[in-house]
């Protein structure tokens, strides 16, 4: 007997694993001796390095202060959004624990060919929508489904939300996002295949008193093309720009700066100093011979001789200064 599982049973374990029927602990199957085992979560992929997951988390915080502000401005919709939290999972297992009843924008990633999907539970949409319209929130019914015009209007609002999603993302990876789709069906929403690992962010709405959910599902797909953009730490040098930096070169060549020599130096007391007088000699800390120190600012850049040019006196640099590490 090699102790390896044969087809039927790896089988098995599978049509268990899809139902959520999974053990916790080995299994002794008679005259074997029991094995230690660890228990994988296939729903549980780790394609998403934690880099990635923080930076996009990051831009999602980012996200909903730019739409809260934009759907206040533009639409007059106070929609409060925080992210409360992120997941991985399958796409098929991501997509089953969206509510149902809600409205599903799909999501273009422009140039590369990928997807996502936002989802928001009908309840605040209604409202959203009641507020748009004019009406008062509590006359809004919270339960009817959405009409073609609705659908409209609702379209409108979730550009405005996908616009300032749009340019968080631009920030990060050079990519635009555009509405290719919005539905409440969930049969016709397709976004990606079901085994594909997708983040799942989940973002509480608040909106005159009421609490909701609204998703965002990111298939890794739809970032593969440009997945190095949010693997990138914040502390990480970006391309040096040689067009920008001689820029600032020339800028700063322009800046005047105090040049001063100093011959040598020495220290006195408060009590020393006051009982100077004319014709005392000060004793400094340096032989006769020893080279002047040129001064750029507080800052020593040469070794050099004193003398004099013609009426002014001079100094002739004979090195730089070695600066220790």
């Amino acid at each position: 007997m090699s102790g390896f599982l044969d087809a039927n049973e790896i089988e098995k374990l599978f049509a268990r694993a899809s139902e959520g029927n999974m053990p916790m602990e080995s299994e002794e199957r008679q005259g074997r001796r029991a094995r230690w085992l660890r228990t994988v979560d296939f729903t549980r992929p780790t394609k998403f390095t934690t880099d990635q997951e923080r930076r996009i988390r990051r831009a999602m915080d980012t996200f909903t202060e730019r739409a809260s502000t934009r759907l206040v401005a533009e639409h007059r919709t106070a929609i409060e959004m925080e992210v409360i939290d992120v997941g991985q999972f399958t796409w098929a297992n991501a997509f089953a624990q969206v509510p149902d009843h809600s409205v599903h924008i799909q999501i273009d990633t422009a140039p590369h060919d990928g997807r996502m999907l936002l989802s928001a539970e009908l309840p605040v949409v209604l409202i959203a929508l009641e507020r748009m319209l004019g009406g008062r929130a509590e006359t809004a019914s919270k339960d009817r489904d959405l009409t073609d015009i609705d659908l409209m209007v609702v379209q409108r609002m979730f550009a405005t939300v996908v616009d300032a999603l749009s340019s968080v993302w631009f920030d990060v990876s050079e990519m635009t996002l555009n509405i290719a789709m919005v539905d409440t069906q969930t049969e016709t929403v397709q976004v990606a295949a079901g085994s594909e690992p997708t983040l799942a962010l989940t973002l509480e709405a608040r909106l005159d008193g009421l609490s909701s959910t609204m998703t965002l599902l990111i298939p890794y797909a739809a970032i593969a093309p440009v997945a190095g953009a949010f693997s990138r730490r914040d502390e990480e040098v970006k391309v040096r720009d040689e067009a920008t930096a001689a820029a600032v070169n020339e800028g700063l060549s322009r800046v005047e700066v105090s040049m001063r020599a100093e011959v040598a130096d020495t220290h006195l007391t408060l009590d020393e100093i006051l009982r100077l007088q004319p014709g005392d000699v000060i004793r400094l800390d340096a032989n006769a011979d020893t080279d002047i120190t040129l001064f750029a600012d507080r800052t020593p850049v040469h070794h050099a001789r004193g003398g004099r040019s013609g009426k002014h006196r001079a100094v002739q640099i004979t090195g730089p200064v070695e600066i220790e590490p």
